[in-house]
């Protein structure tokens, strides 16, 4: 006859210590089991080994099912028209796990406290788009609407010599932050190209590329970094040829006209290293002397109010004694790029070549002197005022020459949902706006289509 115990009576009210030591045996027993798996797992016998990971799975997933549990015995005490609604990702992710799972309709609506009818209208509506659809692909918070690519590609069109970090300056002038990356992925995209090339074909020329560019600069002797403190500290002074439309080519011997006028003109460009502001510009019908140049920097002089401590040139003809001279009655230190050397007056060089690429090769270079004078000025105006500068970090020149606060510090447009919603948005208010459309607005300084004045405005 087997022993039987006595039936002791339980107290109906549990003292506060029995429920700590409840849960204090619960630890004990995690540890004791923890302690127990640790020798498995390092058992030599693979049997044993797998038997704990077993285990270990089976108790994480009965865990897990307890906290599922607990969860939905909360939301299940809320009266089904209370509860709140599954957004359409999770919609969508719900219906994924319905077919991963096998589940029926009802058996997916009892796993998360939905009516079968409820599922089977999300499996008719699931084809659905656009902003009522009733579910929807996950979205990156950080995804930027399909307006502000729009912007880029118009932008893109209307200024095809613009380049990805010239139109991510511009654009965060105008309010609208993106970098020279997105730019580039965005603009690759609208072509039907892959957003990030990683062919080995484009490899392989990288390599070679970079490995011509090194052999290169181990050939190239060093040049000495200019260091300008403050405006009017150091300037650059170069001439160029620009020609008229009638050009200084023919197709007869001996193939070219005189550079002069009226098949060119000769031009003086001054520019100050350190807001890269082009100060004046001097025209010619011929190739100037010493004396014509030496006077042209007196009335620059003049009007500016102050002289340079360095003026740095080439060493051509009109750069000789009498200028020299000239600059010692000055207080001027003359300073010469090296013959031969590529990137000796780099400054006025790089200059020169976007005066060309922006304005006197996209206009009809006029004959009248004081016509092209006219055009000069308003490119000078447009770079100085509105253009970026990529080595000022998107900042102009008068920005830097005048010590103003820069444009693309101001405010900016927030265009991603995720993200206008976001504490860090309402607290750079009003810095920072949000904006569901944007226009882009493009005008043309005084009519000049090569002078483009870009901004952004908010759609009503």
């Amino acid at each position: 006859m087997p022993y039987s115990f006595p039936k002791l009576a339980l107290p109906r009210n549990w003292p506060q210590s029995v429920k700590s030591a409840y849960i204090c045996a619960v630890a004990l027993a995690r540890a004791a089991l923890v302690e127990t798996r640790s020798w498995c797992v390092n058992s030599p016998i693979a049997r044993v080994r797998l038997s704990a990971e077993n285990e270990r799975l089976d108790s994480e997933v009965a865990l897990l099912r307890e906290e599922l549990r607990i969860k939905d015995a909360r939301l299940a005490r809320i009266a089904p028209a209370n509860r709140p609604h599954y957004p359409a990702i999770e919609r969508l992710a719900i219906l994924a796990l319905k077919a991963a799972r096998g589940w029926s309709n009802a058996q997916t609506g009892r796993a998360f406290l939905l009516t079968d009818v409820t599922i089977a209208s999300w499996l008719k509506r699931i084809d659905e788009s656009g902003i009522v659809a009733l579910v929807k692909l996950p979205q990156p918070v950080n995804r930027f609407p399909e307006f502000v690519r729009q912007v880029v590609r118009q932008l893109k069109y209307v200024c095809p010599t613009m380049g990805k970090v010239r139109i991510a300056q511009v654009l965060a002038r105008a309010g609208l932050r993106h970098s020279p990356s997105t730019v580039r992925r965005i603009l690759r995209q609208s072509l039907g190209l892959p957003a990030n090339p990683n062919s080995s074909d484009a490899a392989a020329g990288d390599a070679e590329r970079n490995a011509t560019a090194k052999a290169n600069v181990a050939t190239i002797k060093p040049i000495c970094k200019i260091v300008a403190n403050y405006p009017h500290h150091v300037w650059h002074l170069d001439l160029t040829i620009v020609p008229t439309h009638f050009g200084f080519w023919v197709p007869w011997f001996p193939f070219s006209c005189l550079q002069c006028w009226p098949f060119a003109y000769c031009v003086a460009v001054l520019v100050d290293h350190f807001s890269r502001k082009s100060i004046a510009a001097g025209e010619f019908k011929n190739w100037p002397r010493s004396s014509d140049i030496t006077d042209w920097l007196d009335g620059i002089i003049k009007s500016v109010g102050q002289n340079p401590k360095y003026l740095i040139t080439d060493q051509g003809s009109q750069f000789r004694e009498k200028y020299r001279d000239w600059c010692t009655a000055r207080g001027i230190k003359p300073r010469f790029g090296a013959v031969g050397q590529h990137g000796s007056i780099a400054i006025v060089e790089r200059f020169i070549l976007s005066l060309k690429n922006e304005c006197t090769r996209r206009i009809i270079v006029p004959l009248q002197l004081d016509k092209f004078q006219l055009e000069l000025t308003k490119y000078f105006r447009w770079y100085n005022e509105i253009r970026p500068h990529q080595s000022l970090g998107g900042r102009t020149p008068n920005e830097v020459y005048l010590g103003a606060p820069s444009a693309r510090d101001g405010p900016k447009f927030e265009t991603r949902p995720g993200l206008q919603n976001s504490r860090a948005v309402a607290k750079m208010a009003p810095r920072l706006v949000a904006a569901n459309e944007l226009t882009l607005v493009v005008v043309c300084l005084e009519g000049r289509r090569h002078l483009p004045i870009v901004s952004l405005k908010r759609a009503a």
